[in-house]
C-alpha cells in the first residue's frame, strides 16, 4: 500500500487491546490493557445507537460538548505520559458528533502535560446538512420503510478503517473519529501495519472479525458468559481482550496475565456470533465477511486461534444512522409486597391509566402513543413461558412506562403516579426518587446512502491526508444461505430424553435496531444435530410471540457448529424509543436456553457426567 509516510514494520505480529465496549465501560479496562498488556495499540469503541441519541442531546445543550469527555479526562489524562512511554498508539471513536471539540480537548490534556503528540481526525460522517437534499430523493427508513421524519437533528454515516488509516499512516498518534462500524478502529490499525489494500478482501474480513471479537471488551473473555461459575471468582479483576494480530489474517485472542476471566471456543464463540445477523454476509463499509467457516482451536491456556474467514467486496453505500424527536417519554415506578402482590400490581397500573386517560380527555391531551406494564419479579419478560410460581411472588415492582406527543400530559402522568399513593393498594412502599421523570424521545432512523456522497475528511495537526479508495466492482448483500437440513446426523432411535439447550449450548443475545439476534454453539459437534433439530424457526417464534412481530430467520455456523437467529420487529422500535423492558434483548438468550431438546440417553447421560465433575453440588440439574 503505498500511504503517504506509512513506514515498513518488521513486526510480524500486533497487539490490539479492546478497551471500551460502551461509554461508560469500566475505567480498569486502558489502564490494564498499558500498563500489563504489551499491547501496541488501544482501541475504543463509545457509540452505540443508544449513545449517539445521548450525544445528540448533550450537543443541543452546549455546542462544544456532543463527545465522550471520559475519553478525554478518564482514560488519557492519566495515563498519556505511559501510553506516550511506551509508544501504544490509540485509536477511538470518541468523538461522537463532535471530533473536532474532542481533539481539541485532548490537546489541551497533552499541551498541560508537556507532551508532543500527534493527533488525527477523522470527519465526514455528519451528514446533517445533506438532510434536505438526501429527503427529497424520496429516501425511506432501511428496515421499516417508514416515510422521512419531519425533521432530523442528526445523521452519521457509519464510516470504515480506511481513513483512520490514513490519519496512521501521516504519522498520528492517536486517531479519534466519529461515527464509524465499531470494529473499524481495530482492522484501521492493520490496515496501516500490514499494508492490507482495500481489495484484500479476506484479509480485512479477518480484521474485521478481529475487532468484532474485541469491540466489547470483556465479553470475549468471560463476561456475560453463559458458564459465569467458571468465571465467577474472577470478576473483580477480568481481564480485558487483546487481539494478537498477523499478517496473513489470523489471529489470536488473549487477554493479560493473573487477571480473571477465560479465553475458550465457547467464551470467545458467544462473542464471534453476538448480533451478526446472517453470519454469510456480516455487512461493514470496507468488506462483507463470511463468518460461516470460522475455526477456533484453543493454543494454549487462555489463548484462542481464529482462522477460517473469508470476504469480498463491499457494498456501495455507507449505513446511516439519523435520530429525530418523537415525543416524550416517562417510567413510574413502585414496589409492592405481601400477599396478592401480582394482582394488586396489575389493577393499581390499570387503574393509574385509566385514571389519566380520563385526566386527558379532560383537557383535550389526546391518548397515549403507546404504554407498558412490567410486573418486575412476576418474571414478566417471560409472557406464556413464566412458571407457575411466577404469579405468587410476594414481592414485585411495578413499572409503567408510556409515551405521549404532548409533554403536559406526561407532567400530569407524573403528578399522578405519586400523587395516588393513598388511594390504591396496600404494601406498597413509599419513598424513593420522587415525581417520574419526563424525557423526550429522540428516535433512530437508518438509511443508506451512495458511498460518493459522503465526503471524508482526515487531518493529523491540521494537515489533510489522502485516503486508500476502492475502486473495484460492488457486492450485493448475499441471499439467505442453503440451511444444513435438521436430522443431519440425528440417531433418533433408541431411549430418547429431553434435556434444557443450557445442557447442551451456550448463547447470547443483542440487538440491531428494532431486531434481535441470539447465538447458539454447541457445546461439542455431536450435539448440534439435536440442537438444531429442536431448535426450528417456528419454534423459536412461538417462544418469543409475546414479542415478535415480524419474521425468524435461522442462520448456520458449520465451521464453528453454531447458529444464529435474527428476530425482526421484537423490540417496539429499537433502544433509542422502546417502551420494552429489556430494550436491547440481552435477557433472550437466557430464555431460550430453557428450551428442551430431545437427545438420546447415551448422549444425555455423558452430559450429566461433565456437569457433575465441573460442579459436583448440580449432579442433579442436568
Amino acid at each position: 500500500m503505498d500511504h503517504e509516510g506509512i513506514k515498513t514494520r518488521t513486526k510480524q505480529t500486533i497487539r490490539i487491546g479492546g478497551a471500551s465496549g460502551f461509554w461508560g465501560d469500566s475505567q480498569v479496562a486502558p489502564r490494564q490493557l498499558v500498563m500489563t498488556g504489551d499491547i501496541d495499540y488501544l482501541v475504543f469503541d463509545y457509540l452505540a445507537e443508544v449513545t449517539m441519541s445521548i450525544l445528540v442531546r448533550a450537543r443541543e445543550r452546549n455546542p462544544a460538548a456532543g463527545y465522550a469527555r471520559d475519553f478525554v479526562d478518564l482514560v488519557m489524562k492519566p495515563l498519556l505520559p505511559e501510553i506516550k512511554a511506551r509508544g501504544i498508539k490509540v485509536i477511538a471513536n470518541a468523538g461522537g458528533i463532535n471530533p473536532g471539540a474532542c481533539a481539541a480537548a485532548l490537546a489541551e490534556v497533552a499541551k498541560d502535560a508537556g507532551i508532543e503528540l500527534k493527533i488525527g481526525i477523522v470527519e465526514g460522517d455528519d451528514l446533517i446538512e445533506q438532510a434536505e437534499t438526501i429527503k427529497n430523493t424520496g429516501t425511506c427508513e432501511m428496515f421499516s420503510g417508514a416515510p422521512w421524519p419531519d425533521s432530523l437533528i442528526s445523521a452519521n454515516a457509519y464510516l470504515g478503517a480506511f481513513p483512520i488509516a490514513a490519519a496512521l499512516d501521516a504519522g498520528a498518534e492517536v486517531v479519534i473519529t466519529g461515527r464509524c462500524v465499531d470494529s473499524a478502529v481495530t482492522l484501521a490499525a492493520l490496515v496501516h501495519e500490514f499494508g492490507w489494500e482495500p481489495d484484500d478482501f479476506d484479509h480485512l474480513a479477518a480484521g474485521t472479525l478481529a475487532g468484532h471479537v474485541i469491540e466489547c471488551g470483556t465479553q470475549a473473555t468471560g463476561g456475560n458468559f453463559t458458564d459465569w461459575r467458571d468465571v465467577v471468582e474472577g470478576w473483580d479483576n477480568m481481564g480485558y481482550p487483546i487481539a494478537e494480530c498477523r499478517p496473513d489474517g489470523s489471529f489470536t485472542i488473549c487477554k493479560p496475565e493473573d487477571t480473571g476471566g477465560l479465553i475458550s471456543r465457547l467464551s470467545v464463540g458467544e462473542q464471534i456470533l453476538y448480533e451478526i445477523g446472517d453470519p454469510s454476509a456480516y455487512v461493514v463499509p470496507d468488506v462483507i465477511c463470511d463468518f460461516t467457516q470460522v475455526e477456533l482451536k484453543q493454543s494454549g491456556p487462555n489463548r484462542l486461534s481464529v482462522a477460517g474467514v473469508t470476504g469480498r467486496p463491499p457494498t456501495q453505500t455507507y449505513k446511516v444512522s439519523a435520530t429525530y424527536r418523537d415525543g416524550y417519554r416517562s417510567s413510574a415506578s413502585t414496589i409492592i409486597t405481601g400477599f396478592e402482590a401480582v394482582e394488586k400490581g396489575g389493577y393499581y397500573a390499570r387503574a393509574l391509566l385509566k385514571r389519566t386517560r380520563r385526566l386527558f380527555a379532560e383537557r383535550d391531551l389526546g391518548d397515549y402513543r403507546n404504554t407498558a406494564v412490567h410486573l418486575i419479579g412476576a418474571q414478566t419478560l417471560w409472557g406464556a413461558n413464566a412458571d407457575s410460581g411466577a404469579a405468587q411472588a410476594r414481592e414485585i415492582t411495578v413499572r409503567i412506562d408510556v409515551r405521549h406527543e404532548d409533554k403536559a400530559a406526561l407532567e400530569l402522568f407524573s403528578k399522578e403516579a405519586t400523587g395516588v399513593s393513598l388511594s390504591m393498594m396496600p404494601g406498597r412502599c413509599t419513598g424513593g426518587g420522587g415525581r417520574p421523570k419526563i424525557t423526550p424521545v429522540i428516535a433512530q432512523f437508518a438509511f443508506l446512502i451512495d458511498k460518493s456522497a459522503v465526503n471524508i475528511s482526515v487531518q493529523v495537526d491540521g494537515l489533510q491526508c489522502a485516503t486508500a479508495v476502492y475502486t473495484g466492482e460492488w457486492s450485493d448483500i448475499a441471499a439467505d444461505q442453503d440451511a444444513l437440513p435438521d436430522a443431519d446426523n440425528c440417531k433418533t432411535s433408541g431411549k430418547m430424553v429431553k434435556r434444557p439447550l443450557i445442557d447442551l449450548a451456550v448463547a447470547r443475545s443483542g440487538d440491531k435496531g428494532d431486531s434481535a439476534n441470539i447465538g447458539v454453539i454447541a457445546r461439542s459437534p455431536e450435539l448440534l444435530p439435536y440442537i438444531r433439530a429442536s431448535l426450528d424457526v417456528e419454534k423459536v417464534r412461538d417462544f418469543f410471540g409475546h414479542f415478535v412481530t415480524g419474521e425468524v430467520s435461522r442462520y448456520d455456523l458449520p465451521g464453528m457448529d453454531a447458529m444464529n437467529f435474527l428476530l425482526t420487529q421484537c423490540l417496539d422500535g429499537g433502544g433509542t424509543s422502546s417502551l420494552h423492558l429489556d430494550s436491547q434483548a440481552k435477557t433472550y438468550a437466557q430464555q431460550l436456553l430453557t428450551i428442551p431438546v430431545s437427545l438420546p440417553k447415551s448422549l444425555a447421560t455423558d452430559l450429566k457426567r461433565q456437569v457433575a465433575r465441573k460442579n459436583p453440588e448440580m449432579t442433579g440439574s442436568a
